[in-house]
């Protein structure tokens, strides 16, 4: 019983440290542009002179 009393509080505040992360991820636009590098790849890049 004592485990529980020590896993619980220890399981709620990793949820919310995962939702924080989580929230501060989509606020400062880490997911805006989500196709946009796979399709770089793809593409030739002919301005480049290597």
């Amino acid at each position: 019983m004592e485990a529980i009393a020590l896993l619980i509080p220890i399981a709620l505040v990793l949820i919310v440290l995962v939702i924080a992360v989580f929230l501060w991820a989509v606020r400062s636009g880490q997911y805006e542009d989500m196709e946009g590098p796979a399709h770089q790849i793809l593409m030739d890049d002919d301005e480049r002179q290597d």
